[in-house]
């Protein structure tokens, strides 16, 4: 691990460690939220994020610890239930994204955003590796106040150690429509074209560049 890499891991620990604290005060001192926390403990919780290629982003985090399953599919644009040929064309304002289930006794959202950030170009303004256009950036979708603030610091975080803007936009969460069949578990499914394009995108040639890994 570099030494920016390594800065950006305890930043990183710094609001992990925050957003526990948050969420211990919220159940505590926050009566017409207890419900939400209680229900946000015991059952298992979603985030959606979006990271260029879905078929990468779902690889990449179906592999963490307490993440129950990721669904790939469409989020942000302005026509219902379309199609990849709608949203690849880039008429429909549409991000591909990835909805992640997970258990928040097991991991948390905290942890989700640093493996977000660390499998993103967050310097690319104009898609993802070898993808580019709208529908292939990177983007945070949140849907409450805690993950919107967690998300802001770990966006302001990475801009002082990179010293760079940090393209990545965070924003409110909107209808998400899964994608097409075959592009679920597309990785497990088509094992060797998978890595062939993930190879040839150059996708881990440059997190390796960025993040030393």
């Amino acid at each position: 691990m570099n030494e920016t890499s390594l800065s950006f891991s305890l930043a990183l620990a710094v609001i992990s460690a925050a957003a526990t604290s948050f969420s211990s005060y919220s159940s505590n001192h926050l009566a017409e939220n207890k419900a939400k926390i209680v229900e946000a403990k015991e059952n298992n919780v979603t985030a959606i994020f979006a990271m260029g290629c879905f078929w990468c982003a779902e690889a990449d985090f179906e592999k963490v610890k307490g993440v129950i399953k990721v669904e790939s599919g469409y989020i942000g644009g302005n026509v219902n239930n379309p199609s990849y040929e709608q949203v690849s064309a880039g008429g429909s304002g549409h991000y591909e994204a990835v909805l992640v289930t997970y258990d928040p006794k097991v991991t948390n959202y905290a942890n989700l955003l640093k493996i977000f950030w660390r499998n993103i170009d967050p310097f690319d303004a104009n898609g993802q590796f070898c993808d580019k256009g709208h529908s292939y950036k990177s983007a945070i979708f949140t849907s409450v106040k805690y993950e919107k603030t967690i998300a802001t610091l770990s966006k302001e975080n990475l801009k002082k150690t990179f010293n760079k803007n940090i393209e990545t936009k965070i924003l409110p969460k909107s209808t998400f429509y899964k994608a097409e069949e075959y592009h679920q578990d597309y990785y497990k499914k088509n094992p060797i074209s998978y890595k062939y394009y993930r190879k040839s995108c150059g996708r881990d040639a440059r997190l390796k560049e960025i993040w030393g890994k």
